[in-house]
């Protein structure tokens, strides 16, 4: 299966609400959930458990940082997403800035790109896809960090497009 056509089928996925998708031929087997449901579990199910130690004192603190950095952090990209124009995810899976340990990457902050330039690699079931910048302009910054889980559509890189 080529990668358009996992993209599609994703895209597909997400389109129709359905939350699992198996195929089987007889050289692919391939088993697609959506994320989204998921997470959402997770934090109703991290809801109860924050409620339930809150008259602990040490555990209290914790989770009122973490909302609010989480707060600040979408605030500073929603300005910066006005002006800028975004590369997202075209699927879920893990974030790398070069093809391999040993190389630089593929992109850093105030370089130029254009359209079609590999900008990462994002891995997703051992297969390692080039993604392609579908903007032209300068990187004005790196949103992911290197080897970190990605999901569909999240915004990799800002770009101006001046």
């Amino acid at each position: 299966m080529k990668t358009k056509e996992i993209r599609d089928l994703i895209d597909f996925i997400s389109q129709t609400g359905l939350n699992e998708v198996n195929i089987e031929t007889e050289e692919l087997k391939l088993s697609v959930k959506r994320d989204p449901d998921v997470q959402t579990r997770y934090v109703e199910a991290s809801a109860p458990a924050i409620s339930t130690p809150a008259p602990v004192q040490a555990s209290a603190p914790a989770p009122t940082q973490t909302p609010a950095q989480a707060t600040s952090a979408p605030a500073k990209s929603t300005e910066d997403t006005g002006k800028y124009l975004e590369v997202k995810s075209p699927m879920i899976g893990t974030f790398y800035r070069s093809p391999n340990p040993d190389s630089p990457p593929f992109v850093a902050v105030g370089d130029k790109i254009e359209k079609g330039q590999p900008v990462c690699i994002i891995e997703a079931m051992k297969l390692f896809n080039e993604i392609e910048s579908e903007v032209s302009g300068t990187i004005v910054k790196v949103v992911v960090e290197n080897a970190s889980p990605v999901e569909y559509d999240q915004v990799l890189f800002l770009v101006d497009p001046s």
